[in-house]
């Protein structure tokens, strides 16, 4: 049975019953549906002030592979595992992309016993935060146009902003727009891409509410004219139409996984080109409501858990109490260099030499970030008793505690172990430390980033990024944060180089500055804003039956 027929085979809660689990009323729902609801204004003021805050737990993982590691299953199975053992617990976690929904991932609301629900709907058009984005987005693409067609009063010389859209699409990385021969339209260099990549995804993740949502939007630089000035989306008076398509998004959106644990699915930027959280306003919403949380963060720790800390705790003055890495044993043989279809052999060398990926995430999250660890090993049947014993004495070792997971075959009953060491993980002390200082200089930023996270020997700068970087410390920008921009594949910017063993450099090809999102993106190696399909795409297996049943989407 695929994930999709045991997502309908459980029959849901109303949204109603599941929000009275935290204390929701119903009155502060705003349904969509029977399965779907968003929190209220009225919610969020009400608890805003609140003394209460539960304990935080980031998931996080080694560097994926095509096999695929379970992260977001973990945390659905953690949050079930959590409330069968009589704890009150939430998920916060990313919504889904339609990229990767019809592109190689997949969905991403978990798998197997350990869903969020109803999926078909999460990992389509769900509430439409993200089609709102888009239009957002958009919107102040053709305000900008618009503004050049009739006479350029703003003096724009070159436009920095660009368009995006929810697909996975590379003939639009970069385009040439207006071209009709029209009077008056003026063509130029366009390019879009993917919503979840735009900067007005990573404002609605980071805004407290739509005051600043809407102050951060104006605050968006669009463009420079022919002294080199910065031209903001204020000048053109576009913070508030774009503020007024954003209301709605802006709000948590309730669901429920199959064991009827309230869930918060809310935002969704990528992790290799984006800051990979959920929103700020879900994460303290649910830390408000229940006693433990579990939040996601995307792609590897050296990504996701890196920005997790320095851009989003940083910015919401939280931090996470406890941090679990996901792998699989097939995985670590991966990066130990088995061929996939040798990968469920059991092979005592690679796994060896591929524990070295999970270790340095281990060493980075725990004696460089001042983290509480355990790694989680979601489990399959064929795993190898003898591959499991060496993973369990490598992390004696290191003082790392290991925990085994089945909750994609059995649900939270399956993550009980972990449930029980999480909670306990929860209770030490917890002293965050940040890669870099704000006051640093952005090439610090970047460069603490790449040689103690990354391991990287040096980094170098193409023309453009070192101009760039020239240009926003001149602007007085550079004590924003940095959201590096890398492949997810490996500690370095090569996708290919999975060991890491001798020494690699970081390249930064391009540096953009986005003044709404309050932080700085460092685009390296060959990493794109818009992602491609792959040659057969999850498209061409996703359909609608005769009983009009989306199928297909795993």
């Amino acid at each position: 049975m695929g994930d999709i027929e045991i997502a309908r085979s459980v029959k849901l809660k109303p949204i109603e019953e599941v929000a009275k689990k935290v204390g929701i009323e119903e009155e502060e729902l705003e349904c969509y549906g029977k399965f779907k609801a968003k929190l209220s204004n009225d919610l969020i003021k009400r608890i805003s002030n609140s003394e209460k805050n539960g304990k935080l737990i980031l998931v996080t993982a080694i560097n994926p592979t095509p096999l695929g590691e379970g992260k977001t299953t973990i945390s659905i199975g953690l949050a079930d595992g959590l409330s069968y053992i009589g704890k009150k617990a939430m998920l916060a976690l990313r919504e889904p992309s339609l990229g990767p929904v019809f592109g190689i991932k997949g969905g991403a609301t978990g798998g197997g016993r350990a869903q969020v629900a109803p999926m078909e709907d999460i990992n389509l058009h769900f509430t439409g935060d993200i089609h709102a984005i888009t239009s957002a987005n958009n919107l102040l693409s053709a305000l900008i146009d618009n503004h050049i067609y009739f006479g350029n009063e703003l003096g724009f010389e070159k436009v920095v902003w660009r368009r995006c859209v929810d697909l996975n699409d590379r003939q639009l990385r970069n385009i040439e727009c207006g071209l009709s021969g029209e009077k008056g339209v003026v063509p130029r260099e366009d390019g879009f891409d993917i919503s979840v990549a735009s900067e007005i995804m990573a404002i609605l993740c980071l805004s407290t509410d739509i005051k600043d949502l809407k102050k951060r939007i104006g605050d968006i630089v669009v463009g420079y004219n022919k002294d080199n000035k910065p031209i903001y989306a204020k000048d053109l008076k576009a913070e508030g139409s774009l503020a007024v398509l954003l209301k709605d998004a802006i709000k948590p959106n309730l669901v429920q996984t199959l064991e009827h644990t309230p869930a918060l699915i809310h935002g969704g930027p990528f992790a290799n080109i984006a800051h990979g959280c959920n929103s700020i306003l879900a994460t303290k919403t649910a830390l408000k409501l229940a006693d433990y949380v579990v939040t996601e963060a995307g792609f590897g720790a050296d990504l996701g858990a890196e920005k997790f800390v320095d851009i989003k705790c940083r910015t919401a003055g939280i931090k996470p109490n406890a941090v679990i890495i996901v792998a699989t044993m097939k995985a670590l043989k991966y990066h130990g260099g088995v061929a996939k279809e040798d990968i469920k052999k059991e092979n005592i060398e690679a796994l060896e030499l591929g524990i070295h990926n999970l270790l340095r995430h281990v060493d980075n999250l725990k004696n460089k970030m001042g983290l509480n660890v355990i790694v989680a090993i979601n489990k399959y049947v064929d795993d190898s008793q003898n591959e499991i014993n060496l993973l369990q004495e490598k992390l004696e070792e290191k003082g790392i505690n290991l925990s085994l997971v089945e909750a994609w075959e059995k649900g939270g009953i399956g993550a009980e172990d972990l449930a029980k060491k999480v909670v306990e993980l929860t209770d030490k002390e917890t002293n965050v430390h940040y890669a870099y200082e704000l006051e640093d200089s952005i090439k610090t930023k970047i460069e603490k980033i790449a040689k103690n996270i990354y391991g990287a020997e040096s980094v170098e700068y193409s023309e453009e990024a070192e101009e760039e970087i020239a240009k926003i410390e001149e602007l007085g920008y550079d004590n924003f944060p940095v959201c590096m921009a890398k492949t997810q594949y490996s500690f370095s910017d090569d996708p290919k180089n999975l060991i890491c063993d001798k020494p690699f450099t970081i390249h930064v090809k391009e540096i953009r500055l986005k003044t709404g999102a309050k932080f700085i993106v460092a685009l390296t190696g060959k990493i794109f804003t818009m992602p491609g399909l792959p040659k057969v795409p999850a498209a061409e297996s996703i359909d609608i039956d005769e009983n009009e049943n989306v199928v297909g989407i795993f």
